[in-house]
C-alpha cells in the first residue's frame, strides 16, 4: 500500500527521503509528497502521478534542516491528487499516514463544529488536526500524541514532524507496518522510520518492528519507546542480513524478471536451513516451537492466506492430507476472519504471506489465537507482525520480492509446503526412511530443474506477439496442478489484464466450455502423473470446440503434443514438485504477454505489493 520515509540525522533529508521512497515504488501508488525543516519552516512539495513528477519538482529546492517525511499515497479516501496527497499540514504540523482511520466522520464532524479549516478530503488530514490541538495547549509533541492516540480508530502508521521543534519526530501505528532504523555505526547520528526495511536498507541493517499501539520518540540523539499508556518499552533490535544487491535490477529489464531468474537459488535457499543433504532427511528443529509435540498432537490443519498465497495453501492441503493423512482445511483470511470459524482442539492454524503484514492474514491469525490454536506462520520477513503472532515459523527466505506479481514468493513456499509436510509425517511416524530420503532428493533436484524451465524465456518472448490475440485464456490443470492453473489465470490478470479463467479441468462440462471458441487459449498443467488420462480427455472436449491448446506437461508426451499449438516440456519430477516447476512457464508467459502490450510489469495498475488495510 502506501509507503512511509522519516529522517532525522546528518545527511540531506531530501536525497534520503526521495531515494527511500524510490525503494517502495513497488507498492503501488497514485501521488508523493515531501515536508522537510528549512529556515525552521515546513517546505511541503506534492505531486499527482509518478515519483518523477515530486523529484521534478523538489530537484532545485534547497533544505537547510536535518529532519523531514515523505510518502507514496494509494488512495482510499479522496481522489487521487496532488491537493489529497501527504504529508498533510496543519498549523505547525505535518504528517503521513497509511491506513484507514474508521472513524473519521465522527472526527470530522467534531472538528468542523470547533471551527477547524479541513483543506483535503482524506481521513490522515484530521488526524494532523487532532495533534495540532493538542500542541498548541500543551507544546509536547509526544504527549499531543499520547492525547490523541486513543481517539482514533481504525488501521494506521503515522509519522509527525513539528517545526517547532526541528530536531524531533514521533510516530504511532495500530496496524499497517512501520519500522525504525538505527545508526549502523551505533552513534545514533541517524534515525529513519519507513513501512518497509526496503527503504533504509542501503543506510543500516539495524531496524526495531513496532507492534500495534506502540510510539516512538525520536529527538536529538534518542530514542524512546512507548505503549498507549504512556509506559516506557524496552524494544529489542534486530539486525536484517539483505543485501542492498538484492533490491537492484542487476541487468534485468525488470525487478520481475529479475526474480524470476532468482527462484532457482531462492527455492534453495528455502530448503536449505529444514534438510540436511548429508542424510537426505528434514529437520523438525529452528522452527520455533517443539514441531514433534506439536505435529503428533495436532487433529486438523487449518491454511489462512490471500491471493497467491492462498492458492500456495491450496496446494498445501494436497501435499498434507496425502503424505500425512491429516485432514486439512484452506480459508481465505478475508472470508474466515468474519464467518465464526469452527477451530477444533489440536488445531494448526498456518498462515502464508510473503510480506507478513497482511492484514485480513493478520487478523485470522490472532482470531485463531484467541481460540487456543497451534500457530504456525510461513513468511518472508521475519519479525513482521504475522511472524510475531506465531509460535512457530517457517522462512521463504526468498529475500526481496519487488515485483507486485509474486513469483519467487510462491516458488519458494511450495519448497516450505513439501517440507513442512515431511516434518509432519515424519514426526507421526508415518514416514518410511526409505521415502524420506526419496522426497528429499527429489525436492534438492528442483532448483536445477527450475533452471531447464527458464529456458523457455525466449520461447515466450517470440510467441507473445500470437498470444496475445486471444480473446481469453482457459486455465485447466487436475489435483496439485489445479492451484497452478488459477495463479497461471491470476498472473496474467494481474499483469496483462487480460480475461483469464482458472478451472478444475473435470468442471468443463459444467460451465466453461460454453466459453469455448477458436479466439480462446486453453492453457493445461498436465505433467506426467495418475490424472494425466483424464486431463487428456478434457482437452480433447475443448479442441472439438476450436480451442487452441497451450500444455505442459512431462518430456516428449506425444499425445499433448499432437493436439496442442504450443507445447511445453518439463522435466521428470513427483507429484509434489511438479506445482514448483509447472508454475515457471505461467509466469513467463504472464510476463511477456504483459511487456508486448506495454504494461508497467512491475507495478501493475490498482495494485500494492502488501495488502496492509482491509
Amino acid at each position: 500500500m502506501c509507503g512511509i520515509v522519516g529522517y532525522l540525522g546528518i545527511q540531506n533529508p531530501k536525497t534520503i527521503i526521495i531515494d527511500g521512497l524510490k525503494k517502495l515504488e513497488y507498492r503501488g501508488y497514485d501521488s508523493a509528497g515531501v515536508a522537510i525543516i528549512h529556515d525552521g519552516k515546513t517546505k511541503r512539495i506534492r505531486a499527482q502521478g509518478k515519483l518523477k513528477a515530486l523529484e521534478d519538482k523538489v530537484q532545485n529546492e534547497e533544505f537547510n534542516g536535518h529532519v523531514g517525511i515523505g510518502h507514496t499515497r494509494w488512495a482510499t479516501h479522496g481522489a487521487p491528487n496532488e491537493r489529497n496527497a501527504h504529508p498533510h499540514q496543519v498549523g505547525e504540523i505535518s504528517l503521513v499516514h497509511n491506513g484507514i482511520i474508521e472513524n473519521y466522520l465522527e472526527i470530522k464532524e467534531e472538528l468542523l463544529a470547533q471551527g477547524a479549516i479541513i483543506t483535503s478530503d482524506t481521513d490522515s488530514e484530521l488526524v494532523a488536526h487532532l495533534i495540532w490541538n493538542e500542541i498548541q495547549k500543551n507544546q509536547n509533541l509526544l504527549q499531543s500524541v499520547q492525547n490523541i492516540l486513543k481517539r482514533i480508530v481504525g488501521a494506521f502508521s503515522i509519522v509527525v514532524l513539528w517545526e517547532k521543534s526541528p530536531n524531533e519526530l514521533v510516530a504511532f501505528k495500530d496496524g499497517p507496518p512501520l519500522i525504525v532504523g538505527l545508526s549502523k555505526d551505533k552513534s545514533n547520528d541517524e534515525f529513519f522510520i519507513v513501512s518497509d526495511v526496503q527503504a533504509a536498507l542501503v543506510h543500516t541493517n539495524r531496524f526495531v518492528y513496532l507492534n500495534d499501539r506502540e510510539v516512538v520518540h525520536i529527538k536529538d540523539h534518542s530514542i524512546s519507546y512507548y505503549n498507549a499508556d504512556g509506559e516506557k518499552l524496552n524494544k529489542p533490535e534486530s539486525i536484517l542480513d539483505w543485501s542492498t544487491d538484492m533490491v537492484e535490477k542487476m541487468g534485468f529489464e525488470h525487478y520481475m524478471l529479475k526474480e524470476l531468474y532468482e527462484q532457482p537459488r531462492s527455492v534453495a535457499n528455502a530448503m536449505a536451513p529444514y534438510i540436511d543433504t548429508d542424510t537426505h532427511t528434514v529437520k523438525l528443529t529452528d522452527i520455533g516451537f517443539d514441531a514433534e509435540t506439536v505435529f503428533k498432537k495436532i487433529d486438523r490443519v487449518i491454511f489462512v492466506a490471500c491471493g497467491t498465497s492462498f492458492y500456495a495453501a491450496m496446494i498445501g492441503k494436497y501435499l498434507i492430507e496425502q503424505i500425512c493423512r491429516v485432514p486439512v482445511d484452506t480459508d481465505v483470511a478475508s472470508e474466515f476472519r468474519y464467518r465464526r470459524p469452527v477451530i477444533p482442539k489440536n488445531s494448526l492454524v498456518i498462515s502464508i504471506s510473503q510480506s507478513g503484514e497482511t492484514a485480513d492474514t493478520l487478523a485470522a491469525v490472532r482470531l485463531a489465537k484467541e481460540h487456543g490454536a497451534e500457530l504456525l506462520s510461513i513468511t518472508n520477513v521475519a519479525h513482521s507482525s504475522i511472524d510475531r503472532e506465531a509460535a512457530g515459523h517457517m522462512y521463504m527466505n526468498s529475500g526481496v520480492e519487488i515485483g507486485v506479481a509474486s513469483t519467487k514468493a510462491f516458488t519458494s513456499t511450495l519448497a516450505i509446503l513439501n517440507i513442512l509436510a515431511l516434518q509432519i509425517s515424519k514426526a507421526r511416524g508415518a514416514l518410511a526412511p526409505v521415502s524420506e530420503k526419496q522426497y528429499v532428493q527429489n525436492l534438492l533436484a528442483v532448483p536445477g530443474q527450475i533452471e531447464v524451465v527458464l529456458a523457455y524465456d525466449k520461447y515466450f518472448s517470440e510467441a507473445a506477439e500470437q498470444l496475445k490475440k486471444y480473446k481469453g485464456f482457459l486455465y485447466l490443470g487436475r489435483g496439485v496442478s489445479y492451484p497452478i492453473a488459477l495463479e497461471g489465470a491470476l498472473k496474467l490478470k494481474e499483469l496483462a489484464y487480460m480475461h483469464a479463467e482458472g478451472y478444475a479441468a473435470g468442471e468443463m462440462k459444467h460451465g466453461p466450455l460454453a466459453l469455448i471458441d477458436d479466439n480462446m487459449a486453453i492453457v493445461v498443467v498436465a505433467p506426467t502423473d495418475e490424472l494425466l488420462d483424464k486431463t487428456i480427455s478434457n482437452l480433447q472436449e475443448a479442441k472439438a470446440r476450436g480451442g487452441k491448446i497451450i500444455s505442459i506437461g512431462t518430456g516428449e508426451n506425444k499425445s499433448l503434443k499432437s493436439m496442442s499449438e504450443y507445447y511445453l516440456s518439463l522435466p521428470h519430477s513427483l507429484w509434489t514438485t511438479n506445482p514448483i516447476i509447472s508454475v515457471v512457464p505461467l509466469q513467463l508467459m504472464a510476463y511477456h504477454l504483459a511487456h508486448s502490450l506495454g504494461y508497467d510489469v512491475d507495478q501493475p495498475r490498482n495494485l500494492a505489493k502488501s495488502v496492509t488495510v482491509e
